[in-house]
């Protein structure tokens, strides 16, 4: 997430993509940095433990979320 953050402060767009369980963590990073703006896209918990299939399964769950956050819709 604070990657992410380094690059919206540095103008260039970008979109985290964190699981469910860190998405209030997530929000306050953002405030922080003083970019309430900025999305990032939210999956279930856990992903490290899944296969590549079940993690295909995610990534096809964040792909529209993190295309909506880059492309401004």
């Amino acid at each position: 997430m604070f990657d992410a953050v380094l690059f919206e402060k540095a103008g260039v767009p970008a979109a985290a993509i964190v699981t469910s369980p860190f998405a209030v963590t997530a929000r306050y990073v953002t405030e922080l940095h003083g970019l309430d703006h900025m999305g990032f896209a939210e999956v279930a918990h856990p992903i490290t433990s899944l296969t590549d299939a079940e993690l295909r399964g995610r990534a096809a769950i964040a792909a529209p979320q993190v295309e909506k956050i880059l492309l401004g819709r």
